[in-house]
């Protein structure tokens, strides 16, 4: 049986592929932090525009917007997401010209890449910022946010009742309950993409009305300010993009050793369970995570000493890595975070 043919794209039709970079390092006492690009008065992801005459694979194009953006060479790097919705309402990729019917079907492509530093960079226009700037509500390391029920909860529950139709009402308050840990349900700290797409729909993302107006063909300036507590705005779908890596970051180190890309090659426990908490928002009890590394394997100890830590001198550990090549290796099974 022959397969149906394939309708050929419309002569006049144009595609821009945009590619985003995640760069995700370790900085301080227990930070992470994202690299940014200042694109005027928000900030932005390292991108750029997929050229296919002079780029020969999307990752290579990638590392080299990475590098000549921000000045910073890449290592590990993995695909996160293909965004390419026709007028979706997420935030739109801003990459072409225009708008209306006339203007390029945007694709936006993004990346997640890990490093162990988050190394100074001499580009003016680059820096390193804490993804606690953009998700405030994300981070559970001293307890419940108080912004969850302070601003979140009474703003959705605010914007529910005005929707049509109970069933409507209902949906959109059970879907706040879920996401955001209200009265009572438990906290999901992958989730953190549809919190923030529930943020936008209901138009408390500050990118919200921005976009909206540029999809109707309209001047729309970028957010001139923002309440602290629901973020800070990026250009673009940045921020979607941003909130899709922490999401892939904190799923993925609980069934793959990704964690020890942000280490260095000498390590103490402490660095590591810092490094955990400081990705997945959560506190953890600190005997309990050690037997949990202790009992993976993935970890050896090196007989050496960090005498700068400035109490007892902790043991240095070092990543098996060479279990990679051998069998399948697992990551750091965290038990499912519980207000309380």
């Amino acid at each position: 049986m022959r397969a149906p043919p394939v309708n050929p794209l419309p002569l006049n039709a144009s595609v821009v592929i945009g590619l985003s970079a995640v760069v995700m390092a370790m900085r301080g006492e227990g930070e992470a932090a994202v690299l940014t690009v200042r694109a005027g008065p928000l900030a932005g992801l390292p991108s750029g525009s997929f050229d296919p005459v002079g780029h020969r694979t999307f990752e290579l194009a990638l590392r080299a917007f990475v590098t000549e953006q921000t000045g910073f060479e890449i290592g590990y790097v993995e695909q996160l997401y293909t965004f390419g919705d026709k007028g979706r309402d997420a935030p739109l990729a801003d990459l072409g010209d225009g708008a209306g019917a006339d203007a390029p079907r945007i694709v936006s492509v993004g990346y997640l890449a890990l490093t162990p530093v988050a190394e100074e960079t001499d580009r003016l226009a680059a820096d390193w910022a804490n993804w606690t700037r953009f998700f405030p509500w994300e981070d559970w390391r001293g307890g419940r946010p108080a912004v969850l029920d302070e601003v979140i909860a009474p703003a959705l529950r605010k914007w529910a009742a005005q929707l049509k139709g109970e069933a409507a009402v209902e949906q959109a308050l059970a879907r706040a309950r879920l996401l955001f840990a209200l009265d009572g349900a438990p906290w999901n700290e992958e989730r953190v993409l549809d919190r923030y797409e529930l943020l936008y729909e209901a138009g408390l993302a500050a990118e919200a009305e921005r976009d909206r107006r540029r999809a109707r063909g309209l001047e729309a300036p970028e957010p001139a300010g923002f309440h602290p507590a629901l973020g800070e705005p990026m250009v673009s779908d940045h921020r979607r993009i941003l909130a899709t890596g922490l999401a892939r970051l904190r799923g993925k180190l609980k069934y793959r050793p990704v964690v020890f890309e942000l280490l260095g090659a000498a390590f103490t426990l402490s660095d590591l369970q810092r490094t955990v908490e400081a990705i997945t928002g959560a506190p953890l009890h600190k005997q309990n995570f050690r037997r949990m590394v202790e009992r993976t394997g993935l970890v050896e100890g090196l007989g050496r000493f960090d005498v700068e830590t400035g109490g007892r001198p902790a043991e240095l550990f070092r990543f098996r890595r060479e279990l990679l090549s051998t069998a399948p290796v697992s990551g750091l099974s965290l038990p499912s975070m519980r207000e309380g």
